[in-house]
C-alpha cells in the first residue's frame, strides 16, 4: 500500500510531536518539515528528514499538518490547498470555528481538496464526545471541565503578546463548565506586569474567564504538558429522566493533539473535497485500518 506523504507544518511542541507520531503511524511517510528558518540550526532528531522554509519546496504532499498557532492556520490552510495539498489543524477558537470552516469550505471546492478544521482533543475528539452524548440525552445539560493542565493555545496567544518574553497559562476548573486562567509570564526588560496584564485580560482567548497574571523568574520552572477533561451530560432519553454520562483523561497535551491531527490526516484522503470539523467524518476512518478490518474486530 502507498504511504501517505504528510508534511508537518511548524516545529513547536506540537509540531515535535506531530513528527514522533507520524514516525510511529505504519501508513504514513514524512515528506518534510517546514520552519521558517529552513534547513538553519536544524535540530538533530530532524536529519532524516528535508526541512525547508516554504512548503512549495517540496515535493510530492499529500497532506499538510498544520502545528502553527490557531490565527495564522486560516492563512496557511488557504495557501496550501491552493497547492493541491490537503490541510489539518488545531484551530482552538471556538466561536470563529464556523466562519472558518465556511470560508475554508470554499477554498476547498475550488481546489479539490480536502481541510480538517478545529481538529484538536477539544475542539475535536471532545467534540465528538459531546455531540454523542446528547444525541442519547437530547434534553439536558453538558458540562465541559478543563484541567488543571496547560492550555497550549492560551499560551501561544500569551507568547505574542508586548513585552513578554515567555509564558504560561494554566485552566484550572472551577465546576459547571467555568475556568480560571492562571497565567505566568517572563516579562522583556522594561515591560510592566499592569500593562502586560491589561493586554491579556482584554484579549478573547482571556475575555470571558477569570484571569490572574503572575510574573515569574522562569517559565520552564513552572512548566507542565499535562492536561486534561471532564465530559458530564446530565438528561433525558425519550420521556426518562436522569441519565448521566461522563467521560474523563488525563493527558500530555501535545501529544495527544499531535496524534488527533495525524488522525485526521488519515481520514482526508477517504474524503470528498471539502472542510470538515471532527463530528462530521466518520470515527471509522481515523484509523488505519480497512473499515471490514476494523468491523471484524472491534464492532
Amino acid at each position: 500500500m502507498k504511504k501517505i506523504r504528510a508534511a508537518v507544518v511548524g516545529y513547536g511542541n506540537i509540531g515535535r510531536f506531530s513528527v514522533e507520531t507520524l514516525e510511529a503511524s505504519a501508513d504514513f511517510e514524512i515528506a518534510g518539515i517546514v520552519r521558517r528558518q529552513g534547513d538553519k540550526d536544524k535540530p538533530l532528531e530532524l536529519t532524516p528528514y528535508e526541512v525547508v522554509d516554504d512548503i512549495a519546496k517540496l515535493k510530492d504532499v499529500d497532506v499538510a499538518i498544520l502545528a502553527a498557532p490557531t490565527r495564522s492556520c486560516p492563512e496557511y490552510a488557504e495557501r496550501i490547498v491552493a497547492l493541491g495539498i490537503n490541510t489539518v489543524d488545531s484551530f482552538d477558537i471556538h466561536t470563529s470555528i464556523l466562519d472558518y470552516r465556511t470560508k475554508q469550505m470554499e477554498n476547498c471546492k475550488k481546489a479539490g481538496k480536502v481541510s480538517v478544521v478545529a481538529a484538536g482533543w477539544d475542539p475535536g475528539s471532545d467534540s465528538v464526545v459531546r455531540i454523542l452524548m446528547e444525541s442519547l440525552a437530547p434534553k439536558g445539560l453538558t458540562y465541559t471541565n478543563f484541567g488543571p493542565g496547560m492550555s497550549m493555545g492560551h499560551s501561544v496567544c500569551v507568547r505574542g503578546k508586548k513585552g513578554v518574553k515567555n509564558a504560561l497559562s494554566v485552566t484550572i476548573p472551577l465546576g459547571q463548565s467555568i475556568h480560571r486562567r492562571m497565567v505566568y509570564v517572563e516579562l522583556e526588560e522594561g515591560a510592566k506586569i499592569e500593562d502586560v496584564t491589561a493586554e491579556i485580560k482584554a484579549d478573547p482567548y482571556f475575555a470571558h474567564d477569570d484571569t490572574h497574571v503572575f510574573a515569574v523568574a522562569s517559565v520552564d520552572d513552572v512548566r507542565d504538558m499535562g492536561h486534561g477533561v471532564n465530559l458530564v451530560r446530565k438528561g433525558v432519553s425519550g420521556k426518562t429522566q436522569n441519565q448521566h454520562f461522563e467521560f474523563n483523561m488525563s493527558i500530555n497535551n501535545p501529544a495527544l493533539t499531535a496524534q488527533v491531527l495525524v488522525n485526521c490526516a488519515r481520514a482526508t484522503m477517504r474524503l470528498t473535497p471539502g472542510c470538515y470539523t471532527m463530528p462530521e467524518i466518520p470515527v471509522i476512518d481515523y484509523l488505519p485500518a480497512s473499515r471490514e478490518e476494523i468491523i471484524n474486530s472491534l464492532v
